[in-house]
Formats: C-alpha cells, sequence, structure tokens
C-alpha cells in the first residue's frame, strides 16, 4: 500500500525540522531552507510514485513550486489549510474558501486540517468542526482529509479511540462525497477498520505522533486497513551535512520502512 509522505511544516515548526536536520537558520530564511530539504527529499530518485501516493505541503511549498516537482513523479499535492489549534485542540478560525481556492489554482488534490483530541468532552466540537469544513471542501472538488489526533501519550488512550470511532461512524455515514482519515496509530489493532463500511471513507493513514521511524512502523505493521501518512519517521536521520548518497540511502531505508508497514497493513 503506498503512502502519505507528510510535508507540511509551517513557520512554527520550521525551526525544528532544521534544527534536526543540522542547518543552520534564521527567522527570514527558514522557510527557504525547509523548502530545499523538502525539495531535496522529493528530487531524490528513491522518492516515487509506486511507494508514495501523496505528498502532504505547507502553503509556502505550494507557492515556492513543489507542486510541480511532485506532479513530475505522478505524485499528487495536498494542502494543509488550517491555521493551527486553539487550547481546546479545535481548529483555529482561517479563510477556508480562500485556501479551498488557492488549492485548486495550485493544482491540489486534497486538503488536510489537524485537531487535537485533548479531552473525551471535545471529540464532539472537533469533529463537528472537522466536517462542516470538510463539506465544504468536498463540495468544491478536492478530497478532505480529517485529522483528529489523539496524543500518543494520553492517559486511557483506547478509551479516547472507542469514543472518536463510534463518533466518527456517525459523521461517515452522513458524509457526502469522499475524505480520507488521518488518525493516532490505534492500541488495539482492529480500531477503525468497521469505518470502511461508510462509502465516505477513501482510505484511513496513520500519523507518526512523535514515535521513531522503527516504533511508527512496528506499531503500525499489522493494524488492519491502515496505511500511513509520517512526517517526523519520513525524515528522520537526514542531515544536511550529507553526501547525496549518504542522504538517498537514508531516504530509501526510511521510505521503505514506511512502505513495508503499509504493506503489512492492507
Amino acid at each position: 500500500m503506498t503512502f502519505i509522505a507528510a510535508m507540511d511544516n509551517s513557520g512554527g515548526s520550521a525551526g525544528g525540522v532544521l534544527d534536526n536536520y543540522g542547518q543552520e537558520w534564521t527567522e527570514t530564511d527558514k522557510m527557504e531552507k525547509v523548502n530545499q530539504f523538502r525539495l531535496r527529499m522529493v528530487s531524490d530518485p528513491n522518492f516515487t510514485k509506486d511507494k508514495i501516493s501523496h505528498a502532504i505541503l505547507y502553503k509556502d511549498s505550494v507557492e515556492r513550486g513543489l507542486v510541480k516537482n511532485l506532479n513530475d513523479k505522478n505524485i499528487d499535492a495536498i494542502l494543509k489549510v488550517d491555521s493551527g489549534n486553539t487550547p481546546e485542540g479545535t481548529l483555529k478560525v482561517f479563510d477556508l474558501d480562500g485556501m479551498i481556492r488557492f488549492a485548486l489554482q495550485h493544482g491540489c488534490v486534497g486538503t488536510k486540517m489537524r485537531s487535537i483530541v485533548k479531552d473525551m468532552w471535545n471529540i464532539s466540537s472537533i469533529l463537528d468542526q472537522q466536517f462542516i469544513f470538510a463539506q465544504r471542501i468536498a463540495n468544491a472538488g478536492l478530497i478532505p482529509i480529517v485529522e483528529p489526533e489523539v496524543p500518543i501519550d494520553i492517559m486511557n488512550k483506547d478509551s479516547y479511540e472507542i469514543e472518536l470511532e463510534s463518533q466518527l461512524q456517525n459523521r461517515c455515514r452522513d458524509f457526502e462525497g469522499k475524505l480520507i482519515l488521518k488518525l493516532t496509530i490505534p492500541t488495539n489493532k482492529t480500531r477503525y477498520k468497521k469505518l470502511y463500511d461508510y462509502n465516505s471513507v477513501e482510505r484511513i493513514v496513520a500519523l507518526s505522533g512523535g514515535y521513531t521511524t522503527q516504533e511508527a512502523c512496528g506499531k503500525l505493521s499489522g493494524v488492519e486497513h491502515m496505511g500511513a501518512s509520517f512526517s517526523r519517521a519520513l525524515s528522520e536521520s537526514l542531515k544536511y551535512s550529507m553526501s547525496d548518497r549518504e542522504f538517498s540511502m537514508q531516504i530509501a531505508e526510511n521510505i521503505d520502512n514506511i512502505f513495508i508497514a503499509s504493506e503489512w497493513s492492507k
């Protein structure tokens, strides 16, 4: 099963990405440097359509032309459209219609929005907001990725996932069009499988959530009907100082590990 590469670091997280990459940066040049890092990844011969179906991009990378580099490899682009989260974990108010227009004008096939489930009682409000926005996105001809992230270190994580699955069923049943669900790797390996009973669910993918590549791939392996959409795990151990050969060997290893974990999850 091909996976979705998550490469949508915003200005708030770009500095951390470059720190891990080992490249110096300033507030003035960090987005250009992050884009060059992403371009180096996409340009690598191991970054191919047979293992990666889509890549999620931040608006800045789209404006800098990375969609064309992906399309040259027959990989589709997905636009991150949210502006972060409120303290409660819901999406901050943002210009959704403007982001939809931007995605369509720049050749993106879908969108992604990330909320964070911090409290059991907020699941309903988080999903209400996500699905209202997702319906507007689908009506415009794009495929929305709905991402209600359950933190990997939250207490009673499985209880949160049981409630999340129950509430997702109700909303996926009524959704008009197609969507992708991006969810935390579940504690119970059969969790979320029944969501495929609904015609609206095109695909379910997992976020890496702060796990290392090895941890994320190990936990994903065997989770039924769940592919991958990893960010940290995809770029792990890639360094600015690497030669092209060293960089290529490391990204090939990351891609292969994620692809194999997704394959086992069929």
